[in-house]
């Protein structure tokens, strides 16, 4: 409970002419006895909060960088009229800066018996499960001199989901997908390497699509027609450790990294391939497997979301043994990981082979763009060293890819916004390529 601004404007406005024309105890008194009474009568007409029922209802995910609304329905079982200023908590990520306050305090009036909802709308700026703190209230009488005031806890979930912003590239990478599997109305066979069906030779043709065997059982020309491999089994494994903590722009290595494998993820189911994932650094962190089609891509999303860096160097033996357990038959997996030096020459290569026997392996790695910003810059000492560093650091990465690209391992090393579409070219050319 607590005295209001009103009631102590109303006693200072009683108080002041007094102490002017006649100052006297008894007159302050008088006047404070008075303000006292009138704060009394409105606390005991102000509706209790602590017997108001509160329940929630909205939504329970968004995707980062979209708005979700969260109601509140507060019922009002008393006799009395609830007159309230309500906030309702959340952690500071779930509004943009400076914007909580308007969005959190509601002004409400519930008769008694009746019930009312206020909304409450979040913008979260992080990833993650953002929980609902407590709703508290503060309840007024109809003078407004006098409140309650209490909290209750009402337990809600919002799931902030990865932005996906990479969507925009799928429409693009499902037309050159049709291209490859032959669907689309161009005079060009698919350029995949499983046999699809025979059909009538057309000018245009590649004659090395010419089946002689079927063409001399019957009077036309018939040409092979073929399709990109399907039914392929994909392993997206993303790297959580350490190096995925670090910043390139406004965000953790990480958010590109998923970024890139919810694009290729959609990508590969609808191109008929199983689509996995295993996020690891020492431990099993997120795993998605075994999903149809249609669910493959929420599941990545729901897993990715609740995924953070964890501040620890990669067990890449245990990473290793984890993704050959997961794919068991030849499959495409796909590391998203550093090519920082060390952690690759002392961590990965001693046990690619274990990967690369077996399967088809493909690295994406997050580069800088202000590394490349600092080798070209110049002007002043300071300016010339750091391009000096710059360009020390690009030579290392270069040579750390060649290394793996020895070994048999496809690298793709581009800027977050080129990665995920990057990373799509990649998969498309070893589809072409049956090399999957």
């Amino acid at each position: 409970m607590s005295v209001t601004g009103r009631a102590a404007l109303l006693a200072a406005i009683g108080s002041v002419p007094l102490g002017i024309w006649d100052p006297s105890w008894t007159g302050i008194l008088a006047v404070n006895g008075s303000v006292a009474l009138a704060c009394a009568c409105d606390f005991a007409l102000a509706a209790p909060v602590r017997r108001l029922v509160l329940t929630r209802s909205g939504d329970t995910s968004a995707r980062l960088g979209e708005s979700a609304e969260v109601t509140l329905t507060v019922t009002n079982p008393s006799g009395r009229t609830l007159r309230a200023r309500l906030r309702d908590g959340w952690p500071p990520s779930s509004w943009q800066p400076g914007t909580e306050i308007e969005a959190s305090r509601h002004r409400l009036t519930v008769p008694p018996g009746e019930r009312r909802r206020v909304t409450t709308r979040l913008r979260p700026t992080r990833r993650g499960d953002r929980q609902a703190a407590r709703v508290t209230i503060r309840s007024f009488g109809p003078l407004g001199l006098f409140s309650r005031q209490g909290g209750h806890q009402v337990p809600w979930t919002v799931r902030v989901l990865p932005p996906f912003t990479s969507r925009k590239h799928l429409p693009s990478k499902l037309a050159r997908l049709r291209e490859l599997d032959g669907r689309t109305s161009v005079l060009t066979r698919g350029e995949g390497t499983e046999f699809d069906s025979l059909r009538e030779y057309v000018p245009g043709d590649d004659t090395r699509s010419i089946d002689w065997r079927a063409t001399a059982r019957q009077s036309a020309v018939a040409v092979r027609t073929w399709r990109p491999e399907r039914d392929r089994h994909i392993l997206l494994v993303l790297d959580t450790g350490r190096t995925s903590a670090g910043r390139v722009g406004d965000a953790p290595r990480l958010d590109a990294s998923m970024d890139a494998a919810l694009l290729l993820g959609a990508l590969a189911s609808r191109a008929g391939d199983r689509v996995d994932l295993l996020a690891y650094d020492r431990r099993v962190r997120a795993r998605v497997q075994g999903r149809a089609a249609g669910d493959v891509l929420p599941s990545l999303v729901d897993a990715m979301a609740t995924l953070e860096s964890e501040l620890v160097e990669t067990d890449a033996r245990g990473l290793t043994a984890t993704a050959l357990r997961a794919a068991p038959r030849r499959s495409l997996i796909v590391l998203l990981t550093t090519l920082d030096t060390a952690p690759v020459e002392q961590g990965l290569l001693p046990v690619l082979a274990q990967l690369t026997q077996r399967h088809t392996v493909l690295l994406a790695s997050v580069a800088d763009p202000r590394v490349a910003r600092m080798a070209t810059a110049r002007g002043d000492t300071e300016a010339v060293y750091e391009a000096a560093a710059a360009a020390q650091a690009q030579s290392e990465r270069h040579r750390t890819a060649e290394q793996l690209r020895r070994r048999g391992v496809t690298v793709v090393d581009a800027t977050p916004e080129d990665l995920a579409p990057a990373l799509a070219d990649a998969y498309l050319a070893l589809k072409a390529a049956g090399r999957l």
